[in-house]
């Protein structure tokens, strides 16, 4: 999944506020972010940028605080780097329709490997991140939908046929954590 073609196919961007199907790079080259994301199913999304984009992946019972705990992560569409702001409603009908909030963002060390692309071909990265986990967040997922102009209720319940289709808002807390998580297979 190297370029942003299935990105771009799922969605209707005169529709949903994610943003477009650009390639690009970030300062460092090496950010991560987490997103709580309430759609069909309350799940996480994790993202790692390499090539230009983020590699994403879905993980169902969300990411582990403890190493030693594994998760399933299931590979998805590759998501331009400007999704690691992305933070509001997709729009009911749309492609992912429901709440996103970033729960976690930062930066990542790969360890044992200087070629991170080359690592996730092989199924074998290791890496360490740097994140900024979000304490209380201050808009939990019904907050979101309610300044979106949704309904809190329908929001906490998970409907996503209940969210309003309105544009998002990007925000971000401070704090820092460091977590070690291990790429096994794709």
């Amino acid at each position: 999944m190297a370029s942003l073609t299935e990105y771009k196919k799922k969605r209707r961007f005169n529709k949903t506020p994610e943003p477009g199907p650009e390639k690009k790079r970030t300062k460092t080259g090496r950010i991560f972010v987490i997103q709580k994301h309430r759609a069909t199913a309350l799940h996480y999304d994790f993202r790692l940028e390499a090539d230009g984009v983020l590699k994403s992946w879905a993980i169902p019972k969300g990411p582990s605080l403890d190493p030693k705990v594994r998760r399933l992560a299931m590979q998805v569409e590759d998501h331009p780097v400007d999704y690691a702001d992305f933070e509001g409603v997709i729009p009911e009908g749309e492609y992912g329709g429901g709440t996103v909030m970033v729960w976690d963002y930062g930066t990542y060390e790969p360890e044992e490997t200087v070629d991170v692309s080359a690592a996730l071909r092989k199924g074998e990265l290791k890496f360490s991140l740097n994140g900024k986990k979000l304490k209380g967040s201050c808009r939990t997922l019904a907050e979101i939908a309610e300044d979106e102009g949704g309904d809190i209720k329908k929001a906490a319940t998970g409907d996503p046929k209940k969210i309003p289709s309105r544009t998002g808002v990007k925000r971000r807390k401070k704090g820092s954590k460091k977590k070690v998580w291990h790429s096994k297979g794709s």
